[in-house]
Formats: structure tokens, sequence, C-alpha cells
């Protein structure tokens, strides 16, 4: 029993690491430049004002919007949805990264901080694949 208790609870720290270091990864391989769709999204302002001494909720609220708004024009658009496992994790990671930002918000500013940047790569990179899908198709 005590075995099988281990085994379960090394599996489920496994499972977290490979979700972190994925999500980590793709984040990272994702090209930073700003594209056309970005313009229409605060994610890199969030971004440049997370340097500075600003109020992390208004942020919050900002990369939250600008989540909805992309992932309602994925899911909503002709041939935009996120079937890819590598959507799949970004958006799980964007909520994984919401609810740390909730939790360290008021102990550890760092680290809410960095949980915000996260959460503006993520939406970054959604509207970078919104935009790329939706070249093209319109190229098609």
């Amino acid at each position: 029993m005590v075995v099988s208790i281990i085994i379960a609870a090394f599996s489920f720290a496994l499972l977290l690491y490979w979700f972190r270091y994925s999500c980590i990864l793709m984040l990272r391989n994702s090209s930073p430049e700003p594209r056309a769709v970005d313009s229409q999204f605060s994610c890199h302002q969030v971004k440049q004002l997370l340097r500075g001494d600003t109020q992390l909720d208004g942020l919050e609220r900002a990369l939250e919007r600008d989540y909805r708004l992309a992932t309602y024009l994925i899911e909503h658009a002709a041939g935009l949805d996120l079937h890819s496992i590598e959507d799949r994790l970004l958006v799980l990671d964007y909520r994984v990264m919401q609810w740390y930002y909730r939790i360290t918000r008021s102990a550890a500013p760092g680290r809410a901080r960095r949980a915000l940047a996260e959460m503006a790569d993520v939406v970054g990179v959604l509207a970078g694949r919104l935009d790329e899908r939706a070249g093209s198709r319109s190229e098609a």
C-alpha cells in the first residue's frame, strides 16, 4: 500500500515536471517578434509594464480580456480551432498560471509578476497562432 502511494506521488511529480518543461519550451521556441494581430492585444504592453511598479490586478484583467478574445476567435472562426496538443497545453498553462498568480499576488509579488509574464507569453503565442492560421487560410 505504501509503495503504491509512493509510486503514484512520484508519477504525479514527473507529470507536473513534464508539463512545466513542455510549456516553457513551447514559449521559448515561439517567435518573439510582434505580429499584425498583436496590435489588437495588450500582451506586449503588459510585459513592458511588468518591469515597473504597476498595479498587477489591472494587468491581470487586461490579460484575461486578451485571453478570452483570442480563444473566442480561435474557437469560433472556421478552421482555427485549438486541436493540437501544444495549443491545449498552452491553454492549460495559462489557467495554471492564473491560479498561481491569484495565490501569490499578495504573499509573493515577484512570483506573481513572473506568473503574469508567462500568461502574457501564452496570450502572445495564441495571438500569433491566430495570425498564422488566418494568414495561411487567406493565402489558400
